[in-house]
């Protein structure tokens, strides 16, 4: 990828370009040898920020750049040819955008199409390209964060997008030790979900529901077309009003349909400072008879079963399907290096029993007991995390109750009374 820095000549040159135009010897003469066919074109838009996925037979050389008055995005696609596929795709912007007022594309050289996005307002854009991966082909990615929100964290838009969403916590809780163990003394929890302790004003638990997957990473999908990002989407926020009427604080790594990579989920939990961290899925294995209700917490030096593996393998391909142009948070990344888990462990596994337990009067239990693996959603040092498979959306009985609104509801029910029991028996820190 290049980004272009254009005199005024060509910044000209280029504005004349944007009026795109097909017309039969042009279009006749760019059915080169070995050109990209499109094969999708997708559009994600969501407040966090938007993304633009061009997807294609062979990997796309491309190049972009900005123009002002009004504020375009510009991107050329080399050795490509317009097709029918492409030319769908000033019909996938929606009114609602926050970004993209429209979009349009066209042959701007016999050998090079040219996509130009028309912005409602300044925007920071990422451009980067992805292998073919799982069922995706070659990616071209377009990301389109707020510009204001980015400044100063050009390198890294997503940790620009976490350092804002961290600014609303409470100024009452001292930041972390460089350890990044907590320093202050133990509190008891006060209120509604339990404990003897002092009273503390102010002091509610705080939990972290992260819905898995979203956006260009749908998770497992039923034969009937059910996603698992819009399933786990509506029973944390069902989790996350049960909670909130038990007199807890409770934050949600992503509320609506738009891809978080792993490590970024794990530094908003480390933002709010969150006493519980609950990942929710849905997910899907290759028989589908398989089938049950499952609770895991992370174990570093690996999986405690062959399916705690098999699912850890899937759900760690999350950045991969969904697609970062970086690694992830580097800040997370580094601190757990040198982190010792094992109490954080423990407390995650006194956790996942609690929940598991309620869960089981729901739903048939995949496993009697709370398993491990190296998730890389639950890598947390300091907060008990768990991951929840609420059902199997490959097996068609359990898609079935998945798709069902009492299900969710009584799902999100189970998940917030175990991690009720569990806070009520916690000591957590300020």
């Amino acid at each position: 990828m290049v980004k272009t820095e254009l005199t005024r000549r060509q910044l000209v040159r280029n504005a004349a370009g944007i009026v795109l135009t097909v017309s039969p010897i042009s279009a006749a003469i760019a059915r080169t040898a070995g050109a990209a066919e499109f094969a999708a074109v997708r559009i994600w838009p969501a407040q966090a920020y938007t993304r633009i996925t061009l997807e294609a037979t062979r990997p796309m050389r491309h190049r972009h750049f900005s123009l002002d008055n009004p504020n375009r995005l510009v991107v050329d696609i080399e050795n490509a040819n317009v097709n029918s596929v492409l030319q769908t795709i000033s019909g996938k912007v929606q009114s609602n955008d926050p970004y993209i007022r429209s979009i349009r594309a066209g042959q701007n050289t016999p050998t090079t199409v040219r996509v130009v996005v028309d912005l409602k307002q300044n925007t920071h854009p990422q451009v980067f390209t992805l292998a073919p991966v799982a069922g995706f082909k070659n990616r071209l990615v377009i990301d389109l964060y707020p510009a204001a929100k980015v400044a100063g964290h050009e390198d890294d838009p997503m940790m620009a997008l976490l350092n804002d969403y961290s600014k609303g916590q409470s100024q009452s809780r001292p930041p972390q030790t460089g350890s990044g163990r907590r320093s202050e003394p133990p509190v008891a929890v006060d209120g509604p979900v339990g404990g003897t302790g002092p009273s503390r004003p102010g002091r509610r638990p705080i939990v972290m529901l992260d819905p898995g997957h979203g956006g260009e990473d749908p998770g497992a999908i039923a034969r009937s077309g059910l996603r698992e990002k819009d399933v786990v989407l509506s029973i944390a926020r069902e989790t996350k009003k049960r909670l909130e009427a038990m007199g807890c604080t409770v934050y949600m790594t992503r509320n609506e349909d738009v891809f978080i990579p792993l490590n970024v989920r794990v530094a908003k939990g480390r933002a709010r400072k969150a006493d519980v961290f609950v990942s929710i899925h849905a997910d899907s294995f290759t028989s589908p008879t398989a089938r049950g209700t499952g609770v895991y917490a992370l174990n570093t030096r690996g999986a405690t079963s062959a399916a705690a593996r098999f699912l850890a393998q899937t759900q760690n391909n999350a950045d991969a399907i969904g697609g970062v142009s970086r690694s992830g948070n580097r800040q997370v990344d580094n601190t757990i290096l040198d982190m010792t888990q094992t109490a954080t462990i423990r407390d995650s596994m006194k956790l996942g029993s609690f929940v598991l337990t309620e869960l089981g009067k729901l739903n048939k239990l995949h496993k009697g007991r709370v398993d491990q693996a190296n998730f890389a959603v639950l890598k947390a040092p300091d907060i008990p995390s768990i991951l929840v498979e609420t059902a199997f959306l490959s097996n068609p009985t359990e898609a079935a109750l998945l798709a069902s609104t009492t299900f969710r509801q009584q799902s999100a029910q189970a998940i917030a009374n175990g991690v009720q029991k569990y806070l009520r028996n916690a000591v957590l820190r300020r």
